[in-house]
């Protein structure tokens, strides 16, 4: 059953902690819920609109900067408070760039009478998140490197981290075939029918030459 939905839904209120903490009557349930994903989508836009003027960038270190691994949102009467958890955040820190992003946020959100709290916080551990490492695959086909390698590298990428278990899935026109595959690599523990297991995932999509490829990490990190 741990295999036929989504890990993190499964585990929700057991491992894994909601990402949006407000109350709303069930009448306005709906305009909150899409407000939330009107913040979520403005702050993504905004990173990726600013990566782009700075794509010229060769160093593999930059490959994985700026990914967001989640995003908070915190409702209270006359604020709103959002707490963006990100790899390398050299991009927010630079000066300007956190008034510039409210500006965007207060016109995609109708926030007239609250205002708008935005914190950044650096993840500790930035090769334990499956995003980055999906970013990291990403970085590492888009340069013409083989599936297969770019799996290895990412594997041996998180021996440094404390993980107990990892598998890595690419499906796809893998290599430029026309009939499309998926394929898997794995190492270590992976209970994921496991409640108590905290099993961190990601399904994040890949645009190449050939079509759109799928990536899926699942991250095993500890056992409660």
């Amino acid at each position: 059953m741990g295999q036929k939905i989504n890990p993190l839904g499964f585990r929700l209120g057991t491992t894994q902690n909601h990402h949006s903490f407000w109350f709303a009557q069930p009448k306005n349930y709906s305009e909150g819920l899409q407000e939330d994903k009107k913040i979520r989508n403005c702050i993504k836009n905004y990173i990726q609109k600013n990566r782009k003027k700075g794509s010229n960038r060769k160093m593999e270190s930059d490959s994985s900067s700026e990914v967001i691994t989640h995003i908070e949102i915190q409702k209270e009467i006359d604020t709103i408070h959002v707490i963006i958890h990100i790899g390398f955040p050299n991009l927010l820190k630079k000066k300007g760039a956190i008034e510039e992003l409210e500006k965007d946020l207060q016109k995609e959100v109708n926030s007239a009478n609250r205002r708008l709290n935005i914190a950044i916080e650096k993840v500790k551990e930035p090769y334990r998140q499956p995003n980055i490492l999906a970013e990291y695959i990403a970085f590492q086909l888009k340069n013409r490197v083989s599936f297969r390698k770019a799996m290895k590298k990412t594997i041996e990428i998180t021996k440094k981290a404390d993980i107990k278990g990892i598998k890595i899935q690419i499906a796809g026109r893998l290599a430029g075939k026309e009939i499309a595959r998926a394929e898997c690599i794995k190492k270590g523990r992976l209970p994921l029918q496991t409640i108590h297991a905290k099993i961190d995932y990601c399904c994040y999509p890949i645009r190449t030459i050939y079509g759109v490829l799928g990536v899926k990490i699942w991250i095993f990190v500890e056992e409660e």
